[in-house]
């Protein structure tokens, strides 16, 4: 894609820069469901418990709570945590290496629909394998939907991204590998490019950081 008018990049998290597998959670959770239930979460669509948990409106603790009452889960803390974490795949180490080379031709910017369990394991992957202390340290700014109470699609999303940082839709790239936000950045007016797998973002950006 030609990136001359590019000033900016918005990166979406999971699936475009954290290897991600929804379904490997949700087989997960079901292990712990005492009536056959099957669980409700997709990248497509979610039941209110998961939208209000990534809006910020449920503590993990709530969430747990829910999970257990609304899908009669049998299982401690640590396993709910670790099966709902069990989507958080890997972070290859060329991506965060392609971040780093961007951050410096580029602003950066991260956007994801995202919660406190997941925030908390996806740093520790971080800290774990390079030698920074967290994904906030790549980028100008980033955007945890539980943290400021909003998620994609809502256009409100990417309207307060623009505003706050005084960026220019014409100039502004949206990274995502959901449709439905890609949709909703190019009614925003926002450069977007829709990751659809196998691409990936060092494929995409392969002769921008020479």
């Amino acid at each position: 894609m030609d990136l001359k008018a590019v000033k900016n990049i918005i990166f979406d998290l999971g699936g475009v820069i954290i290897n991600i597998d929804y379904d490997k959670s949700i087989r997960e959770l079901e292990q712990y469901c005492q009536h056959g239930h099957t669980i409700e979460y997709s990248q497509k669509a979610q039941s209110q418990l998961f939208d209000l948990f990534e809006t910020g409106n449920s503590s993990p603790e709530g969430f747990r709570a829910q999970l257990r009452q609304t899908y009669h889960l049998d299982a401690t803390d640590e396993q709910i945590d670790a099966a709902w974490n069990a989507m958080l795949l890997d972070i290859p180490a060329e991506r965060i290496e392609l971040l780093r080379e961007l951050g410096k031709k580029y602003r950066i910017f991260l956007l994801s629909n995202t919660n406190a369990i997941h925030m908390k394991r996806f740093n520790e992957m971080v800290e774990h394998s390079f030698t920074i202390p967290s994904l906030d340290s790549l980028f100008e700014q980033t955007y945890y939907s539980h943290l400021i109470g909003q998620r994609k699609p809502d256009a409100i999303v990417f309207e307060q991204i623009l505003e706050q940082n005084g960026l220019k839709c014409e100039e502004t790239l949206f990274i995502d590998d959901s449709i439905q936000h890609i949709e909703s950045a190019n009614k925003v007016g926002l450069q977007t490019l829709f990751l659809k797998p196998p691409l990936t973002i060092n494929q995409v950006f392969k002769d921008a950081v020479v």
